[in-house]
């Protein structure tokens, strides 16, 4: 999961990694949802954007979805290292990697 490229690769290939799971915003059934595209993340981008807009822009073509989607999944990877930092230290990361393998894996 932590290969250099993968973030952005499939970014470009339209994948999202999400707090609730995986993202292919290709799929129609992203074209109406105007809800962000993660907001359990911070990052400006994720929380800015909607799911619709940014479907849009892949389909469309549009260097800006490439970015944005990039620009997400990188976001995302920095929220797993800084919360897996935080459940170290607390002293309960098994659990809290155990609960967060299983909803990562779900295709939304």
């Amino acid at each position: 999961m932590f290969d250099c490229v993968m973030p952005t690769r499939n970014g470009r290939n339209a994948m999202l990694f999400t707090s609730n799971g995986v993202i292919n915003i290709d799929n129609k059934k992203w074209e109406k949802d105007f809800s962000p595209i993660d907001s359990g993340i911070e990052c400006e981008v994720s929380n800015y954007y909607s799911k619709a807009y940014l479907r849009h822009l892949i389909k469309s073509k549009e260097l800006l979805g490439l970015q944005i989607a990039s620009i997400h999944n990188l976001a995302f990877y920095i929220d797993i290292v800084t919360r897996a930092r935080e459940h170290i230290f607390a002293g309960d990361f098994t659990s809290w990697k155990n609960e967060m393998m299983e909803r990562w894996q779900q295709r939304l």
